[in-house]
C-alpha cells in the first residue's frame, strides 16, 4: 500500500511538472491554476508537492540538471577524437535543451545566478575535457583559451535554443553542433562530416 502510494504521489508530481513545462512556454506569467488545470489536478494538489511557483520552477531545474548529469557522465566514456566526442555531447545534450527551454525565459527571474551555474555546471566541465583534449590534438583553436571558448560554445546554444523557444528557429540538433564545431575552430565540411553520421534518427 505505501509503494503504491509513494508511486502515485510519484506519478501526479511528474504530470504536474510536465503540465508547467507546457504552460511556462505557453506563457511565462501563467498561474498556478492553470498549471494545475493542464495537469488535471486541483490547485491543493500541486502545493502538496511545490510550495509554490517558485519550488515547481526549482523543481524542473533540479530535472533539467538531473539529465544534463546523465548526458554528461555518458560522454565521458573514452573518445579517440575530441571532435567526434564535442559531436556526440552537444547532439545528446541538444534534447535536454530543447526539452527545457521554456526555462530560458524563468532562469533569471525564478532561479538566480547560483542555481543556473549548478545546472550548467557538469556540462561545462564536460566540454572543458574535450576542449583541452582537442587544443592537444590540434583540432581546436589555440588562440582562445579552453575556459572563455567553453563560456562561447554555452552562449551560442543557449542563443540558438532561445531561437527555438521564440519561434525564429526549428532542429534536430544537427545544425547546432555543427555550429559548435565550427566555432571551436573545425573546418565546415569536417564539422558537418562529424555530425552526419550521428544525426538523430527520426
Amino acid at each position: 500500500m505505501i509503494r503504491d502510494s509513494s508511486a502515485k504521489a510519484h506519478a501526479t508530481r511528474a504530470r504536474i511538472l510536465e503540465a508547467a513545462l507546457r504552460e511556462l512556454g505557453r506563457d511565462p506569467d501563467c498561474t498556478l491554476g492553470d498549471i494545475a488545470g493542464a495537469a488535471g489536478v486541483a490547485r491543493r494538489t500541486i502545493y502538496g508537492h511545490f510550495t509554490g511557483r517558485a519550488a515547481l520552477v526549482q523543481g524542473l531545474a533540479a530535472d533539467a540538471g538531473e539529465a544534463v548529469r546523465r548526458v554528461s557522465a555518458d560522454t565521458h566514456a573514452p573518445t579517440p577524437d575530441a571532435v567526434t566526442a564535442l559531436a556526440r555531447f552537444v547532439l545528446a545534450l541538444w534534447p535536454v535543451g530543447d526539452r527545457y527551454r521554456t526555462l530560458l525565459g524563468l532562469a533569471h527571474r525564478d532561479l538566480g545566478p547560483d542555481a543556473i551555474d549548478a545546472l550548467l555546471r557538469p556540462a561545462r566541465e564536460t566540454v572543458s575535457g574535450i576542449l583541452t583534449q582537442g587544443r592537444q590534438q590540434g583540432v581546436f583553436h589555440t588562440t582562445v583559451p579552453p575556459g572563455p571558448l567553453n563560456r562561447a560554445l554555452e552562449a551560442q546554444m543557449l542563443a540558438l535554443l532561445e531561437c527555438v523557444n521564440s519561434g525564429l528557429w526549428n532542429d534536430d540538433g544537427t545544425a547546432a553542433t555543427t555550429a559548435a564545431l565550427v566555432t571551436a575552430g573545425v573546418g565546415r565540411d569536417s564539422a558537418a562530416a562529424a555530425v552526419h553520421p550521428r544525426r538523430p534518427s527520426s
